[in-house]
């Protein structure tokens, strides 16, 4: 069973390398993006809130994506998951540690992609007109990024520090396939 988080700026990849590998693992993907999009769609509260939330750039509150995550988590943890996109604050990371271990369970592997900003900001506008994404704009961009900067970067560095065995960071320049190859190399080494 492997249980994996993968980490880095919106635009990184972490979404095609989490699918990519899911598939190669046969374990879910728990994307919290799609999660988030998907409740988009309904038409209540939360959804209308969320699209305010999402439209702006901003992050969603830890309590509700804990309140997502350890729903989803809880129909997953026997043949593993792949996390894109969770957690993305020290407080969700205390949150899904806390979680596994209340389930004997922990997180295997840790994939950080970096990347610098110019690479990411062409990415995300070519993903913008190939997707039609509204929330793939260059004022959503920058406030992303931003956001990624302040909270989500400081989880990653604190997985990397706290969990250093399991910590791999990945160059996100390289081509799709390059990235793929590497995640599975140290996959397959331990």
């Amino acid at each position: 069973m492997s249980n994996i988080i993968f980490f880095g700026p919106p635009g990184a990849g972490k979404g095609t390398q989490a699918k990519i590998i899911s598939k190669y693992l046969n374990v879910s993907h728990l994307s919290t993006g799609d999660i988030l999009r998907k409740k988009l769609l309904e038409n209540d509260n939360l959804a209308n809130k969320l699209k305010k939330i999402m439209a702006s750039g901003n992050l969603v509150s830890d309590d509700i994506l804990n309140q997502i995550v350890s729903s989803r988590l809880r129909k997953e943890t026997s043949k593993g998951f792949i996390l894109d996109g969770y957690p993305r604050t020290l407080n969700q990371s205390e949150f899904l540690n806390d979680f596994l271990s209340s389930r004997s369970n922990s997180i295997n592997y840790i994939f950080n992609i970096k990347i610098s900003f110019e690479i990411l900001k062409n990415r995300i506008l070519i993903r913008s007109s190939e997707e039609n994404r509204e929330d793939d704009n260059i004022d959503v961009i920058e406030t992303r990024y931003t956001e990624y900067l302040n909270s989500t970067e400081k989880v990653s560095n604190f997985y990397k520090e706290k969990y250093s065995s399991i910590f791999y960071e990945i160059d996100g320049s390289l081509q799709i396939e390059e990235i793929t190859k590497k995640i599975k190399k140290f996959l397959k080494k331990s």
